[in-house]
């Protein structure tokens, strides 16, 4: 379900982008079916707004219920995770999930096959997310 906000932009959005996705309430995922199920739609709504050429900034916020955000990009050997510093209380998910140990700075960068564990282990933190078409991410390589 799409909540219009009329006012309000998403993280990311472009104000001259009239087909900016709005944010959507999240539904607590259990399951690595579900997680699956997720991926598979947010892949589809993301293709649909994207411009191939600029990619490489496009993929998804995370929105916390209990504050911050989680811009997450993923590419073909990488998963890239912008963690606000509002959102720094939800790194040992992070790394419980994942297995991968905090970095020193803010840009996460994780295996491409996390993914699902990333997801299901971030589910029940998760209050809503929104497609981003542009974020920077601070890293000079991953």
């Amino acid at each position: 379900m799409i909540i219009e906000q009329p006012d309000a932009m998403p993280p990311g959005a472009d104000a001259g982008n009239p087909e900016q996705p709005a944010e959507r309430p999240w539904i607590d995922l259990t399951s690595a079916d579900e997680v699956e199920t997720w991926i598979d739609q947010y892949n589809r709504d993301l293709q649909q707004c994207i411009n191939k050429a600029a990619a490489a900034g496009c993929g998804v916020c995370f929105c916390l219920g209990h504050g911050g955000r989680i811009f997450m990009h993923t590419a073909e050997d990488a998963i890239l995770l912008d963690v606000t510093p509002e959102a720094e209380w939800a790194a040992p998910a992070i790394t419980a999930a994942t297995g991968v140990e905090a970095p020193r700075s803010r840009i996460w960068v994780l295996p491409d096959d996390r993914l699902t564990q990333l997801v299901l282990g971030l589910s029940s933190l998760i209050a809503s997310t929104s497609v981003v078409l542009s974020h920077a991410y601070k890293t000079k390589k991953y």
